[in-house]
């Protein structure tokens, strides 16, 4: 005889859909605060002062090391005890914070890339035209730095999404908080556990197709503009 029962699916659905915006506003405020921070780390990285860049990495990199779920302990639990500069923050709070820093780390790296991968004489033409550090980066740099990471950015918002659950432990009332209570009062989770699993392949499998498709036009129109520039290079060489 089956364990699995309709009647309790249906009603466990509209209890735990009840936590999905509160799962969807949570990962795009985590996913703005990764951006913003991931940008911060890639500027203070370019800078030229060697034992910042040595700092900057070494913290990146403990932040990586560190699983997301102590990160998130530690800033709910054990932060608020720290003399002097410990705070209580909210659950919301120490979720997007937790996990926005984290992947941030992950986010800076794919802006490095992008930076990295603009032609030199780009960074020529800028000095060149007398260009501002503000104008040559928002003008010049960013405008072809940012497009080809739009692909790369686009996964880590899925990756989030999944992530997000995570904040369930320190009393962020998502969909899977809402399913576990649902089953710790009626003792069943496998029905409100399923409805989490739909929800989350319903939400992430098309976003992923998405992506997939951004990334195959966006390396079509690469591929595109490297055609043109060989054929203008074999040009000037036969001239």
């Amino acid at each position: 005889m089956s364990n699995w029962q309709w009647d309790t699916f249906f009603e466990a659905f509209p209890l735990v859909v009840e936590g999905l915006g509160i799962t969807i506003s949570l990962t795009f405020a985590c996913y703005l605060c990764a951006l913003i921070v991931g940008f911060i780390w890639t500027f203070i990285g370019r800078m030229k002062m060697k034992p910042l860049r040595w700092v900057l990495s070494w913290v990146m990199e403990f932040i990586r090391s560190t699983p997301p779920l102590v990160q998130l302990f530690f800033l709910y639990f054990a932060w608020p005890m720290v003399p002097y500069v410990g705070v209580t923050l909210d659950p919301f709070t120490c979720a997007v914070l937790g996990l926005g820093v984290h992947y941030s780390t992950y986010i800076g790296e794919v802006y490095r890339s992008g930076i990295d991968n603009v032609e030199k004489g780009q960074w020529e033409a800028s000095k060149a035209l007398n260009f501002s550090t503000p104008k040559k980066w928002t003008k010049i740099i960013l405008p072809q730095a940012i497009p080809p990471t739009i692909p790369m950015l686009g996964n880590y918002l899925i990756i989030m999404f999944k992530e997000v659950p995570l904040a369930s432990t320190i009393g962020v009332v998502g969909i899977l908080q809402l399913a576990n209570n649902y089953g710790a009062q009626n003792f069943r989770y496998l029905e409100p556990l399923t409805i989490v699993a739909i929800l989350f392949l319903v939400l992430s499998y098309p976003s992923a197709l998405l992506i997939k498709k951004l990334e195959n036009k966006m390396n079509r129109r690469f591929d595109k503009k490297e055609a043109l520039h060989s054929m203008k290079e074999s040009k000037g060489a036969v001239s």
